[in-house]
């Protein structure tokens, strides 16, 4: 493995001025729905490939996707949570594969850009090219090597990872004896310290989100990349404290992760739901109903009810997702601004109101979205075959199955009772 991780990034002269300092959120927003046609016309080959396109990922790199929570000083256009999501759910109303992709190689600048001091930031961020896949499961163990972490193992479901930078991750800290402890490492590692194995694209759906496995021979992090005793699924903002808030002036940078994550996921699920509603709706012009009278299904007031139906229901999760983005970045100005802590209740709290506007997207999409469009929607190969198999899977991700553990830590925070986990930092049971 190299010798110095941070020596690409040392010359770069900070602050570095975005690309353009004038776009706004709505810009930006313009941008992730002008691209949708390109990812619609390269979703077969996207998960044929098990990761989008070279002329996608260019597409959104040259339309600033991947600057979203990348800070101003590093030539990112510091845009908040409420933009971010919406950004993401018009990418994946293109293509679910290649929303799902893009969004988690983009959306970890936001807890880099929060939780690392200024010296390690302005190492990983450099010039503001950055992406990093995570995963919230550890590898192990890490042991101390001078001014360096040296990192071995291997983790799976990587999303993002063939488009990505860099890597946040999990590692469990060796003991004295060099056997793993119980004590976790928070770590930032650039793309030169792991290898990419070609395992993905095996599943029935969300075949092109680039979910490889990585495995670490001997990396080595710079130790002031790291933070010891952290778990990213409970960051202690309190007691870790977040150094962005001062570094970028925002309090955006002053948040958790998990709550941010699950929106992420339901942005991609709302997304989705949207690309079938399109689909279906094609189908209402094209179509003529099953039985007599036979008449266009656009002029049958049975299909009328059902998209109705599904349409607002579509809404009503995207109006769920919103409200939790907003909810977040209240948080944040009210832990800068008035001194009172982001909670790990709150961030519970936010993440299962975002998951059941995932899970209502999905069950709209299963129940009446797909059940009413005839079988001859679905054919191998179609668009519609395709975002059924891609929702199926993301509501079977880790992040919608311990749905009710989650229910269960949300009232025993409200109720003032111990948590069951993850909330210490012993206890990784929760992975992104």
């Amino acid at each position: 493995m190299s010798d110095s991780v941070t020596s690409l990034r040392t010359h770069v002269e900070l602050p570095v001025s975005p690309p353009e300092p004038e776009l706004t959120p709505q810009e930006m927003i313009r941008r992730a729905i002008a691209l949708r046609p390109l990812l619609k016309a390269q979703s077969a080959d996207t998960e044929q490939r098990t990761y989008p396109t070279d002329e996608i990922h260019q597409a959104c790199a040259d339309a600033g996707i991947y600057r979203c929570y990348v800070p101003r000083r590093y030539g990112g256009y510091q845009f908040g949570a409420p933009t971010f999501m919406r950004v993401v759910q018009e990418l994946s109303r293109g293509d679910v594969n290649a929303g799902w992709c893009i969004a988690l190689a983009a959306a970890h600048a936001l807890q880099v850009a929060s939780w690392w001091p200024a010296p390690a930031q302005d190492e990983i961020f450099g010039d503001g090219d950055f992406r990093a896949a995570s995963v919230a499961a550890p590898i192990g163990p890490a042991k101390r090597d001078g001014g360096h972490w040296d990192l071995t193992g291997r983790v799976a479901y990587c999303s993002g990872i063939p488009l990505s930078t860099h890597y946040m991750g999990q590692a469990l800290i060796a003991g004295d004896d060099g056997a793993p402890t119980e004590r976790m490492l928070l770590f930032v590692a650039p793309k030169s310290e792991f290898e990419i194995l070609d395992d993905w694209g095996r599943l029935t759906g969300l075949k092109g989100t680039g979910s490889n496995t990585i495995t670490f021979d001997h990396g080595r992090i710079p130790a002031h990349w790291t933070v010891e005793d952290a778990f990213m699924v409970d960051f202690d903002v309190e007691r870790l404290g977040t150094p962005g808030v001062k570094l970028h002036d925002d309090p955006m940078y002053g948040g958790r992760a998990l709550g941010c994550f699950t929106m992420t996921l339901t942005a991609v699920a709302v997304g989705g739901a949207y690309a079938a509603l399109d689909e279906y709706e094609e189908m209402l012009n094209t179509k003529m109903t099953p039985l007599p009278p036979m008449r266009p299904r656009r002029e049958d007031e049975t299909f009328h009810r059902w998209y109705g139906s599904a349409l607002a229901k579509i809404a009503t999760a995207e109006a769920a997702l919103y409200n939790a983005a907003d909810q977040h970045m209240e948080a944040c100005r009210r832990a800068a601004e008035d001194g009172i802590t982001y909670t790990y209740g709150e961030d519970m709290r936010i993440g299962c109101i975002a998951r059941e506007a995932a899970i209502q997207a999905w069950e709209v999409f299963q129940s009446e979205i797909f059940r009413t469009a005839g079988s001859s929607a679905a054919t191998d190969g179609s668009r519609f075959e395709r975002i059924y198999r891609d929702l199926s899977m993301l509501n079977s991700h880790r992040n919608t199955v311990l749905r009710d553990w989650a229910f269960g830590e949300l009232a025993r925070e409200t109720l003032g009772l111990p948590r069951l986990g993850p909330g210490n930092v012993q206890k990784p049971a929760y992975g992104a």
